[in-house]
């Protein structure tokens, strides 16, 4: 038996495809130069502000269309829908997670909110209802990775300490507050196979000596 007993899972990027390819497909079919997307996103100051007020729930999802498509000076509606139109759940990672959860190993998702109104990714992706244990948002938490208490906050809906559960992140910087409250950490990087291998071995009498930190 598996000496963990929950399984954390980032979505965009690890349950799904990589956000990167998400991006430049929508830049594709958007019409956009390579890179404004992702820039409007991480780089520019308007862009920036508003993700993360999204994300703890201090501006809606209709406000992040509006200020991305002004600063891609595109059509607002529906934006978000059609930013997230390429992400696809990742069949290695969602089985693993499906095998774990069979075995009785508590699983979660834990995510950076990208909003469910009027556009729910999560439900549409057929992430949502039934399929964990337990979903953090960090919308309705009001707090974001990788903030410390945004862990604490799934440890307590799994009913789990540290140590009993893995958590599994695209980006590299939300992986030490998970470390600092016990729990083993994985960098899921471009390999889903390397990666759903890990969490397979989960389900084995051992400790798994996948890609982790």
């Amino acid at each position: 038996m598996s000496a963990y007993r929950g399984l954390i899972l980032d979505f965009g990027g690890v349950l799904t495809t990589r956000m990167s390819l998400i991006g430049e497909a929508f830049e594709r079919a958007e019409g956009l130069r390579p890179g404004a997307y992702l820039h409007a996103l991480d780089e520019h100051p308007e862009g920036v502000a508003v993700y993360a007020a999204l994300e703890v729930g201090d501006a809606t999802q209709e406000e992040w269309n509006r200020v991305i498509g002004g600063i891609l000076d595109i059509d607002p509606t529906d934006l978000m829908r059609r930013a997230l139109a390429h992400l696809h759940p990742e069949p290695q990672i969602v089985e693993a997670a499906r095998r774990a959860r069979a075995a009785g190993i508590k699983v979660a998702m834990l995510s950076n909110s990208f909003g469910v109104e009027p556009y729910n990714p999560y439900e549409d992706k057929g992430l949502w209802t039934g399929f964990f244990d337990a979903v953090i948002l960090s919308e309705r938490e009001g707090v974001r990775k990788p903030s410390p208490l945004i862990y604490r906050r799934a440890l307590e809906a799994l009913d789990l300490s540290g140590p009993e559960c893995v958590f599994v992140d695209d980006r590299d910087e939300n992986l030490p507050p998970a470390e600092a409250l016990g729990i083993r950490t994985l960098h899921h990087t471009t390999d889903p196979t390397a990666t759903a291998t890990f969490l397979n071995a989960l389900l084995a009498d051992r400790t798994p000596a996948g890609p982790d930190r």
